[in-house]
């Protein structure tokens, strides 16, 4: 994945906007007004996704291209070098996990259908 098919994922999503409350360099992709995922727009390409607190830690030790989130809370946000390292599906997996884990975390009148 680069950034441009990471942004097209996240963007796919159901009730996913696009925002950039923290300036142009980060764009956060929210649902239903919740942040599930942190994307710089320049530089290496990384994301900042929501994460299960016992699957963070062990994608952390799976794969060195995944951190404790930078500037979240370290125990449920992982940060992850998309560097080629990780499979594309799986990849694609945990921004679904990050979402699901903020849509499950929602009122169910407020839950995206599906």
């Amino acid at each position: 994945m680069n950034r441009k098919a990471v942004f097209e994922y996240c963007n796919s999503l159901a009730r996913v906007t696009e925002e950039y409350p923290f300036g142009d360099g980060v764009a956060v992709f929210k649902v239903v007004g919740k942040m599930f995922a942190l994307v710089p727009v320049d530089g290496a390409v990384t994301m900042t996704l929501k994460c299960d607190p016992e699957l963070a830690v062990w994608l952390r030790q799976k794969y060195a291209a995944v951190e404790p989130g930078y500037h979240t809370n370290k125990q449920h946000w992982n940060t992850v070098a998309v560097d080629g390292s990780i499979a594309d599906d799986e990849l694609r997996e945990m921004i679904e996990h990050s979402y699901d884990q903020v849509v499950a975390g929602l009122p169910k009148s407020k839950r995206p259908p599906g």
